[in-house]
């Protein structure tokens, strides 16, 4: 049912959010996102510059949750 709307993360079973994706888009964008977080650590050592580290890995995220907002099942809360 999921895949014939097109969402890329179904909502989870239980709680608030999204699963693991269920489409190849969405598993490159999770691929991405461990990627440029890796890149992050590299290249904003976080024993050197933790701020510089701390405001990358939150826009990546914010990026993350953007994309599943907009391409996800709608979020709610489930009881199972």
């Amino acid at each position: 049912m999921l895949e014939e709307r097109g969402h890329w993360f179904p909502a989870k079973r239980y709680g608030w959010g999204w699963g693991m994706p269920t489409r190849w888009q969405g598993w490159a964008v999770l691929i991405a996102y461990f990627l440029l977080l890796g890149l992050a650590i590299i290249v904003f050592r976080p024993d050197r510059t933790p701020v510089a580290f701390l405001a990358s890995t939150g826009f990546l995220s914010l990026v993350l949750v953007g994309i599943c907002w907009l391409k996800g099942a709608p979020p709610k809360w489930r009881w199972g």
